[in-house]
């Protein structure tokens, strides 16, 4: 299926949230996730399915100032 993640398209079986992170190598619940514009916690990951052409974003903590 084809998905927009942070912009950039991208081609992917995953079928959950869950499974992309798990794809793209992104481990840990220190991702900030979304899903066409909602905010996905880490705890329902495995259960946010993904449809054709969703927009998903996935954000790192940065330090700094």
């Amino acid at each position: 299926m084809k998905l927009i993640v942070n912009g950039q398209a991208l081609e992917t079986t995953a079928r959950t949230l869950s499974e992309l992170m798990a794809e793209l190598g992104h481990a840990g619940n220190w991702f900030a996730t979304a899903v066409n514009s909602e905010f996905v916690p880490g705890s329902e990951r495995e259960r946010a399915r993904l449809s054709e052409g969703d927009r998903v974003e996935i954000l790192t903590p940065r330090q700094g100032g």
